[in-house]
């Protein structure tokens, strides 16, 4: 069944209309003119929307259920992936996933956030939010492509790290804290994409990149528009204004210098074809790889390091 959105039911209502319409050519014929309009109608509708939604939208968007998840990129990007499990000092957090893989015979270290699509999957993977020992093993991953000298490549979706008493008690804050450290001065290349939803510090933990790409409708926030809103009117319902405010589009954060390129959606959205949504992301990821292993470590380490001390500096006129 596909869910839809609030501002998607003039989509639905057309879908509705083509599935009925469709079910009936058989025994009505002269139909097919009907379903070619009703088709015509539709994209044009899916292009409207899709052209002009607000960051509020977008944000709907970046979370919704069908959207392809990390594994799901995995799976259509990389050949022969063996997950690696654990920190080696508390557990296996479901919350990120990641491992060996092959990404066009290149071989590559990969991980990522996992939210899972039923509620059954997304109470297994904690919704995307990782605890200390999910931010350990990746870090553990990051430095084992170091030792052999692979890439990494990274996949952003979660609305941050875990919040909980446990996690705090086993120093959150340090493992967020140790991947910014390690990952900006790690000797290998990094790239990492944004496929939904880029939650502050839960996200950056592994998106210090050198290549940082962004689905076109994903979202990258150091806070969740209901979280800023609750904190600046004490008004959760003020989450629409608090999106414009955040400027966490991809437009906005290419255009800030944040990240490095936009890739494009399929109209209606990634979770319409997930197939389409991710050779786009292949294509993308394997150009900046190539791009990226032509530097020698020393110009690698320092692009990086001049990519973010750019950031946040204002210009006068």
């Amino acid at each position: 069944m596909r869910e839809y959105l609030d501002f998607e039911k003039p989509i639905a209502e057309i879908e509705e209309k083509l599935e009925k319409l469709g079910a009936a050519a058989q025994d009505r014929p002269g139909t097919q003119d009907d379903l070619r309009k009703l088709r015509a109608r539709l994209h044009q509708l899916q292009t409207e929307i899709y052209t002009n939604l607000t960051p509020w939208q977008r944000t709907q968007v970046a979370r919704h259920l069908q959207r392809p998840s990390t594994l799901d990129y995995i799976g259509r990007l990389c050949d022969g992936f063996v997950e690696l499990h654990g920190d080696r000092a508390f557990g296996d957090d479901h919350a990120i996933v990641g491992g060996l893989a092959r990404l066009n015979g290149r071989a590559i270290v990969v991980l990522g956030h996992q939210k899972g699509k039923t509620l059954k999957e997304r109470m297994f993977r904690n919704f995307g939010m990782p605890n200390p020992e999910g931010y350990r093993k990746a870090l553990r991953l990051m430095r084992l492509a170091e030792k052999f000298g692979k890439p990494v490549l990274t996949f952003i979706d979660t609305p941050g790290a875990y919040p909980g008493i446990g996690a705090e008690e086993r120093g959150q804050a340090e493992a967020i804290a140790r991947n910014l450290l390690v990952m900006a001065t790690l000797r290998v290349p990094i790239v990492s994409v944004v496929i939904g939803e880029g939650g502050s510090g839960g996200a950056l933990a592994i998106g210090v990149a050198d290549r940082l790409l962004m689905l076109q409708h994903a979202v990258y926030s150091v806070i969740s528009p209901e979280g800023c809103a609750a904190i600046l009117w004490n008004d959760a319902a003020k989450a629409p204004d608090a999106a414009e405010a955040l400027k966490m589009t991809a437009e906005d954060l290419h255009h800030l210098g944040i990240i490095d390129q936009i890739v494009p959606e399929p109209i209606g959205g990634a979770h319409r074809d997930s197939v389409l949504a991710c050779d786009a992301v292949k294509k993308a990821v394997e150009a900046h790889l190539s791009a990226l292993l032509d530097l020698s470590l020393e110009a690698l380490l320092q692009q990086r390091y001049e990519k973010y001390r750019r950031m946040g500096v204002l210009v006068g006129e």
